[in-house]
């Protein structure tokens, strides 16, 4: 037996020291990388080994250097940026996955658990009768429903343009706070980026629906082929939430698909105080969602839903290949009873997208709703909607603070205040980057109507509610430090 064979059976071995680094790591003691990257940029930037050091050692250098000098995304006071740190069972999953079954195909356990988990998934974000499929991330969950949406545009005037192209100017309908990758998808689909007209939004961020009416209206009047309207289920920068139920209907009235981008904030339908906001939902003929973010899956795992998935098999489809499926078939001779996992590929995933190759997510999803089910994400979900109000009545209250966003889901918008400060953008930068390299409670920050903001964005599991009022805390330290220093020497 060769050694590499030999360490590959010792993984009961291995994986506990990497789950005890794992588990130093979680503790959030040590610094922020760059503040000791001299060290581990030495201890790790070698020349190309020619003769390795065995696992062993490799295991070492994982847990005593790269582990402790990772991302500050998974700290507790983490609430930049739509993306976490993930929970346990997931984790698990996913290495039992990558060992057992590295592709998400073939007739077993893990690709039965790929559909089950999209079920499980459609019916706890209240779109059971959608059918879904994963993929890597937000930015490839658009191009897929948009994918649908060209095809089912072009299927209507006779035409299969993932077989023979566009032939026509198109046009795609999505508000001023739609996400970048809506342009992006639809210039990887050929429609172009400039197809994609933005609809003037109103002051709180949400679509404008009359608006909307009189851009679709003159487009159609200038010959444009409407290919969809594009809403959101929680905006990216506030987390606003446009008008579903108008735009559904609108969308339908005219024959345009109606796609909605819920990445971030579909499973903020859990919460009950909010669940009316997303009434129109049920007239979607897309739907995306990220459990990477707000249901704290690993990063990589993305789902479109589509009310009709044929139609997906015919935008993506990559037309057959002998060495997949014709080498065993006879012409005109029944296939025989499936009695092995590699008789049958099971649910083809791959042409319902744009990766052939692929990890198996869905058991990661599962992993997680077996473990806390729909009521633990529920608490989850209120707790961090919950924070972010919390940071509303803060700021409200306090002379010092200033809401510029009230949250709808899980972000706030707000600045420091003070008559004695001439430019208050200026002064709320460098108060957030003194804020940040405390390495403790780490905003990220927006603009709203022109004003620079702070913007907590709470989704971290590990995120719990007294970071709120930890954040409320900093800022007014931070602030105050700031106004004597920089107001001294008048």
């Amino acid at each position: 037996m060769t050694l590499e064979r030999a360490e590959t059976r010792d993984l009961e071995r291995l994986l506990s020291h990497i789950g005890a680094g794992l588990d130093q790591y979680l503790r959030f003691e040590q610094p922020d990388a760059l503040q000791s990257s001299t060290d581990w940029k030495r201890l790790l930037g070698r020349p190309l080994p020619q003769t390795g050091v065995g696992i062993d050692a490799v295991v070492e250098e994982l847990t005593q250097v790269v582990i402790q000098h990772g991302s500050p995304i998974p700290r507790p006071g983490f609430c930049a940026w739509i993306t976490t740190g993930t929970t346990t069972a997931p984790v698990l999953a996913s290495a039992a996955a990558s060992v057992a079954s590295p592709q998400r195909y073939l007739r077993t356990a893990f690709n039965f658990l790929e559909e089950l988990s999209l079920e499980w998934l459609a019916t706890m974000c209240g779109i059971p009768d959608l059918r879904g499929v994963y993929s890597t991330g937000g930015s490839v969950a658009n191009l897929i429903a948009l994918g649908g949406a060209r095809q089912s545009a072009f299927e209507g005037i006779g035409r299969d343009p993932a077989a023979t192209g566009i032939d026509r100017r198109v046009a795609v309908f999505a508000s001023e706070e739609c996400h970048h990758t809506i342009q992006r998808a639809c210039g990887v689909l050929g429609l172009g980026r400039r197809a994609v007209n933005l609809i003037p939004c109103d002051e709180r961020g949400r679509m404008k629906v009359d608006e909307l009416r009189r851009i679709v209206d003159a487009r159609i009047r200038d010959e444009f082929l409407p290919v969809a309207i594009v809403a959101n289920a929680g905006t990216t920068n506030t987390g606003v939430i446009d008008p579903l139920s108008e735009i559904g209907q609108f969308a339908a009235e005219n024959g345009i698909w109606f796609h909605v981008d819920g990445a971030y904030g579909l499973p903020g339908r859990l919460d009950e105080r909010v669940a009316h906001l997303y009434e129109g939902l049920e007239r979607a003929d897309s739907v995306i969602v990220d459990p990477h973010k707000w249901l704290g899956a690993p990063v990589g795992i993305a789902a479109t839903f589509v009310r009709d998935r044929r139609i997906l098999g015919r935008a993506f489809t990559q037309e057959p290949a002998d060495y997949l499926e014709g080498t065993i078939e006879a012409e005109g001779r029944a296939l025989p009873a499936i009695e092995h996992s590699m008789d049958d590929f099971g649910e083809r995933y791959y042409d319902y997208g744009v990766e052939l190759s692929s990890p198996c997510r869905g058991i990661m999803m599962w992993a997680m709703l077996r473990e806390i089910g729909v009521e633990g994400m529920r608490e989850r979900i209120v707790r961090h909607n919950d924070m972010a109000r919390y940071i509303d009545e803060s700021a409200r209250r306090h002379p010092h603070l200033e809401v510029l966003s009230e949250p709808v889901l899980s972000i706030c918008c707000f600045r420091y205040v003070h008559p004695r400060i001439d430019n208050l953008d200026r002064f709320n930068e460098r108060l957030y980057r003194q804020l940040v390299r405390e390495n403790e409670i780490m905003p990220s920050t927006t603009r709203i109507q022109g004003k620079l903001a702070l913007r907590p964005c709470f989704i971290g599991a590990r995120t719990e509610f007294d970071h709120a009022n930890q954040l409320i805390e900093a800022v007014l330290r931070i602030g105050s430090e700031l106004v004597e220093r920089e107001t001294s020497g008048r």
